[in-house]
């Protein structure tokens, strides 16, 4: 490892450190992220607590993270193994924040930011696989599990020299939903458009 990339793989982790979700419920008068709803600082908690508009921001933050570390690396021609390390960096500094207690979020969409720089091909294969399992079931977290669960096929359909690395980063995020796991199993999940139209029912009119 030069001392190039173990920058990149530190820069990576305090990028990923910075809340997405904690900033932009404070910018939208929210409550945090990490002590209400799911108590996940993520765009699925964030939609159920504010919205789709602070939920996309979220969203779009949390991919970047992951996605211009790995990115930047991908074209200063850091090999494939390295760019895993640096995409795991990202996701880790997602999931337990310097920055924020160590209190963060589960790293999916951090870790397809990741990913994308491989291929928009492999990005879309994700995406696609992420949407139908949500709109069959409804579950957000088995969504997550099972697109990655598929990530490392994908990868070895699309570019089979990133498998590794890629596989790397599923394990991360397959870890990461030991809590979901449980209560899938024990049926406790609560699916993503039920919390969502309850908050909008219970919601005050608007003026």
């Amino acid at each position: 490892m030069t001392p190039l990339v173990l920058l990149i793989i530190i820069g990576a982790y305090l990028l990923g450190s910075i809340s997405s979700a904690v900033l932009i419920c404070r910018l939208y008068g929210l409550p945090d992220p990490r002590d209400a709803g799911s108590g996940n600082p993520g765009a699925t908690n964030v939609l159920r607590m504010g919205g789709r508009g602070a939920a996309a921001a979220v969203l779009i933050c949390d991919i970047l993270k992951g996605m211009l570390p790995v990115w930047l690396s991908y074209f200063i021609g850091v090999n494939p193994f390295m760019l895993g390390f640096i995409g795991i960096a990202a996701c880790l500094g997602h999931i337990y924040p310097l920055f924020f207690h160590f209190r963060g979020g589960k790293g999916v969409a951090t870790a397809l930011g990741a990913l994308a720089p491989i291929g928009w091909d492999l990005s879309g294969m994700l995406i696609g696989t992420w949407l139908l399992t949500v709109l069959i079931c409804g579950y957000s977290s088995l969504g997550s599990l099972i697109t990655a669960l598929a990530a490392p096929l994908f990868t070895w359909w699309v570019k089979p020299e990133y498998t590794m690395p890629v596989s790397m980063l599923s394990c991360l995020i397959v870890f990461r939903h030991h809590d979901n796991v449980r209560r899938l199993l024990e049926g406790k999940e609560s699916k993503i458009w039920t919390k969502f139209q309850r908050r909008n029912k219970t919601a005050p009119p608007q003026e």
